[in-house]
């Protein structure tokens, strides 16, 4: 496993919305046992402890060789068929001493000053193994405390994974946001089209009364009138006196069916009045979601044109299908306060069918993919840090965290593929 330091980020640029980050400055480190890169060992801790950063060597076994005094201590992390452990093997010069001969503890410092501590017992096989596990991510700084022949020695220096430093500025700049871990709820949400009708009994015809030329029409298609007010003169046949027609509601005019001259009949409708201050929003759903759709479930209705959305609640499942696509028609009705919500038009829907709550919730677009892992980036100051992080349930814009981060963890939930970017741009890496 190779690792590397955290880089000082500078903004470079703008990109559509996101600005791109650079890497600039810092000094690489390898892993524990894995690395062959730099090693920085505390000068005046021990003796025989260097002022100066060397580079790592390798031990026999593939491991980071920690030399000091004439004595010396491989380290590994053990993956081969099992979960992550510390493993040592013990040597006088380039003499491999018995597991016994010596004893070994790693106690690491994580992110966020957690501290973690891994004591090595001798095996059968030669080497000292840890029973505790090295969990991901394997960033942290390293102290290493061995007692070798009655003599104690110490060695100490970084070992970073997925980690990197993006100044609070530059972070800002680049929309870089955070939010704590928090409990939340996960719903089950189906997304279906539907279609604006008027809300039957509230449209109505205004009528001819008797027979007789049209003299007068006051109203045009798009017009907003008002109950009892004038729309049309008559001149009856009957009594060869003007009549008017009113309009028995308030609302818009839909249609107007007659032109002045021409001869209305009686019972002739010479407009159509609806009120639109309410709609119906029929919502079409198919196949298997019908057996989840129920009244009185949360509907969100979202207008195609501009994107506004109105929240109402499922009022009835509509007996039969709709004969040209053969769905379910399930109603609910929305107010059409801006007018803007048009009779015929198409609909998003979304229905929540369940609502669950969950311990512990991220905004999707805080996911992201990090090697073979599903990660989160968490901030600790102005570092950043991968969490792998095993998920649970999820919806269209939250998933359920079951473990790798814990509550009130800052979260990096918008513009977490710059941060991804900036990681990888570091060359980050870590070879199991």
């Amino acid at each position: 496993m190779t690792l590397h330091s955290s880089k000082t980020v500078s903004l470079i640029g703008a990109v559509a919305l996101a600005l791109l980050l650079a890497s600039c400055g810092g000094t690489a480190t390898s892993e524990d046992g894995h690395g062959d890169e730099i090693e920085a060992d505390h000068a005046g801790e021990a003796e025989g402890e260097h002022a100066e950063a060397e580079e790592a060597k390798k031990g026999e076994h593939g491991g980071r060789l920690l030399e000091q005094g004439g004595y010396a201590v491989e380290l590994a992390i053990a993956e081969d068929g099992t979960p992550p452990k510390y493993q040592a093997w013990l040597y006088q010069g380039d003499k491999p001493l018995a597991a016994t001969a010596g004893s070994v503890e790693v106690r690491l410092k994580r992110l966020g000053d957690v501290a973690e501590n891994h004591t090595l017992k001798p095996q059968a096989d030669g080497s000292l193994m840890a029973s505790s596990i090295v969990g991901e991510p394997h960033s942290f700084d390293v102290e290493v405390m061995a007692k070798i022949d009655g003599k104690d020695l110490r060695w100490a220096y970084p070992s970073y994974e997925g980690r990197t430093e993006i100044a609070a500025k530059v972070a800002t700049d680049a929309g870089i946001r955070v939010a704590p871990a928090a409990p939340g709820v996960i719903a089950d949400e189906h997304e279906v089209q539907g279609l604006l009708t008027p809300v039957e009994g509230r449209i109505a015809k205004v009528m001819a009364r008797f027979p007789g030329p049209i003299r007068n029409l006051r109203a045009n298609v798009g017009d907003r009138v008002s109950a009892g007010q004038v729309l049309a003169t008559i001149e009856s046949n009957l009594s060869l006196t003007n009549y008017t027609v009113a309009s028995p509601i308030s609302g818009v005019v839909l249609a107007r069916d007659a032109s002045i001259g021409s001869v209305a009949n009686e019972g002739m409708a010479l407009y159509e009045i609806a009120d639109l201050s309410q709609l119906w929003v029929d919502i079409h759903v198919f196949g298997a979601d019908v057996q989840h759709i129920r009244p009185g479930v949360p509907v969100t209705v979202t207008r195609m044109s501009d994107g506004v959305t109105a929240e109402t609640v499922l009022e009835r499942v509509l007996p039969g299908t709709a004969t040209a696509s053969q769905s379910t028609v399930a109603r609910a009705t929305i107010r059409n306060l801006d007018g803007l919500w048009r009779p015929g038009s198409a609909v998003k829907a979304k229905i929540t069918v369940e609502q669950q709550d969950a311990p512990l919730v991220v905004p999707l677009a805080a996911l992201q993919d990090f090697r073979d892992w599903k990660v989160v980036f968490v901030r600790v100051g102005d570092l950043y840090e991968i969490r792998p992080v095993e998920l649970g349930k999820r919806d269209g814009t939250r998933v359920e965290i079951l473990s790798g981060i814990k509550p009130g963890d800052q979260v990096v939930v918008e513009q977490s593929y710059l941060v991804k970017a900036d990681i990888e741009k570091s060359g980050a890496s870590h070879d199991h």
